[in-house]
């Protein structure tokens, strides 16, 4: 039996797919260190290692006793709007963590990772963006996904380690997490609409974005297991929302199941104001095919997100505080 290892097993990716690979007879391994994901997200019929992918002895020996075929590397630290602010926590997760799972996978013969990068290492040009576009990433979260993306490039061709680079963007779907200030922010919303507190919008609510549902990732992702070595695909919505109308969805979905709630906004952060991808690459060569209904998909959250306990998140000390926006400085 195929053996696929996943990191980030507890997350939003990774328990989805996880589920997925079971279903269709793989063996599936699991790593998460819990800060973001939930151990009631993990599916049952995996064997997971609650460890961080810091410890490379740890990962060594995981690796060197599951002998995986296949890696999934899901996990990272996914506050964009943060990063330029905790830059050295942002590189030690997103970068060197990922390369304790690189090494690992090269030191135990792999037959291929699949790594999720993200739609920041574009940066601020024109969207759509096309993987043949040159990535010029704005902050330390894109910069840090870039720096994977070049790392792989460089173990396939010194070590042989195939690879596939996956750029989805704006995810949504159970088993995110809904309990970080910093991201995730349907979630977010869901979160304050449930506990009486206000939808919060960072400037006008202009921005744009394109949400898309979970389920649609799942048979491109398993596609690419044995195929497409060194190729990158975007992985997403073409349907897109501004701020204020996806926030208007989340407000409409959760007055109908009895919850109201005000908006407000905040000052505006530093980010790119119109951010989609075109995804004509993964449609032809992985029979890509998204057709999210985001308000269904709203609601299906909001289910979910109510059999959930309350749930304490440690945050990362600010590493900078020069410039650190209002909303985000702590007592």
């Amino acid at each position: 039996m195929t053996k696929v290892l996943i990191t980030g097993a507890a997350g939003l990716l990774g328990a989805n797919f996880s589920r997925y690979l079971v279903e269709c007879g793989y063996r599936v391994v699991g790593i998460d260190n819990l800060s973001g994901g939930m151990v009631g997200s993990v599916d049952p019929r995996i064997d997971f290692y609650p460890v961080d992918l810091a410890d490379e002895r740890v990962i060594n020996n995981i690796f060197e006793i599951e002998k995986p075929d296949y890696v999934y590397h899901f996990a990272a630290y996914a506050a964009e709007g943060l990063s330029p602010f905790i830059r050295r926590f942002n590189y030690q997760n997103n970068i060197i963590c990922s390369i304790n799972v690189i090494n690992a996978c090269v030191n135990n013969a792999v037959k291929k990772i699949i790594f999720t990068s993200s739609m920041a290492v574009y940066g601020t040009g024109d969207p759509p963006y096309r993987e043949s576009q040159s990535p010029s990433p704005e902050d330390p979260y894109g910069i840090a996904k870039y720096a994977v993306e070049m790392d792989l490039k460089l173990a396939y061709e010194q070590f042989g380690l195939e690879y596939t680079i996956l750029r989805p963007h704006n995810v949504i779907g159970v088993y995110q997490n809904i309990w970080d200030r910093y991201r995730n922010v349907i979630g977010i919303w869901i979160r304050q609409v449930m506990g009486g507190d206000p939808i919060t919008i960072y400037g006008d609510g202009t921005q744009v974005r394109a949400f898309s549902d979970i389920k649609f990732y799942m048979e491109p992702f398993l596609k690419v297991m044995d195929d497409h070595n060194g190729e990158v695909f975007n992985i997403g919505a073409d349907r897109f929302y501004s701020i204020n109308e996806a926030a208007g969805v989340v407000q409409k979905v959760g007055r109908e199941l009895g919850y109201s709630s005000e908006r407000v906004h905040l000052e505006a952060r530093n980010e790119v104001h119109t951010a989609y991808c075109d995804h004509e690459k993964a449609k032809e060569l992985l029979g890509f095919e998204d057709n999210t209904d985001f308000e269904t998909m709203v609601q299906k959250m909001f289910r979910w997100a109510s059999t959930l306990n309350p749930r304490v998140v440690e945050y990362q000390e600010y590493e900078i505080e020069k410039g650190l926006y209002n909303f985000w400085k702590r007592e």
